[in-house]
């Protein structure tokens, strides 16, 4: 539109230009006839009006350079002005969400500092005491093994969930590095190295989930074998009891 309304501006000063030169030429030739009587030429008025007439058109010459400048600048600044033709956030931000709601998905040991530190002790004891029945030490036992099963396959969800999603952030930063090659301008550019940016954290954000769920998995497991050991150890001196049944028949 600005090129347009440029053309059309060239083509109004030119006109003007023109009928410029004109309206000079005719004072000249006017003034060389005066009613009926000879023809007179004035060698003086007519330098100076040479000279008029050259001033005005390089007054009018300056006016229409300055306007150029002014809509060549306006053309510079409506492509600094222009924004990418598309853009990746949406699809960012859904991918960061679908890692947020699997990271959520927890069960019994979820990642809230306060639940997990209350869940872990009650269900990870140290030791058993011997006021803890057996049965409690079953059921516990087949909570703990119900965490690591959850733990294992929150971590492979993940990871499928990120496996699922390396085709479509190929062509996503595929995508943004074309518009970043095209940008036209600084606000183009500036959105693509954000959008560049953006892609660079959520995959960041990715790799943080799995590391997460995998440590989760790990600890879990690592967790349960020690409170089945101290399960197994308070079972074990039960069974033993103090000694004496067993030395009595020397």
């Amino acid at each position: 539109m600005l090129e347009s309304t440029g053309r059309m501006f060239m083509g109004t000063t030119s006109r003007v230009i023109i009928t410029t030169i004109l309206s000079i030429v005719i004072a000249v030739n006017g003034s060389r006839r005066l009613g009926a009587f000879d023809i007179v030429f004035d060698p003086t008025n007519y330098s100076q009006n040479l000279l008029t007439a050259a001033r005005a058109l390089e007054q009018i010459n300056n006016q229409i350079r300055s306007l150029e400048n002014q809509a060549q600048s306006l053309l510079n600044q409506a492509k600094h002005l222009t924004s990418l033709p598309t853009s990746a956030v949406g699809q960012l931000t859904s991918t960061i969400t679908q890692m947020n709601s699997l990271i959520g998905q927890a069960k019994n040991i979820s990642f809230d500092v306060q639940k997990t530190q209350q869940d872990f002790e009650r269900l990870y004891p140290r030791q058993y005491a011997a006021a803890v029945s057996s049965d409690k030490m079953v059921l516990d036992a087949a909570s703990r093994w119900d965490n690591s099963y959850d733990g294992l396959k929150q971590s492979l969800t993940i990871q499928s969930a990120i496996v699922s999603s390396l085709d479509q952030d190929g062509q996503t930063l595929r995508t943004l590095m074309a518009n970043s090659s095209a940008a036209v301008g600084s606000l183009q550019a500036q959105q693509s190295g954000n959008e560049l940016l953006g892609f660079q954290i959520k995959q960041s954000l990715q790799t943080q989930a799995l590391l997460a769920t995998q440590a989760r998995a790990d600890t879990l497991r690592a967790a349960e074998q020690q409170a089945s050991s101290a399960a197994a150890k308070e079972r074990f001196t039960r069974f033993i009891g103090d000694g004496h049944a067993y030395t009595g028949g020397r």
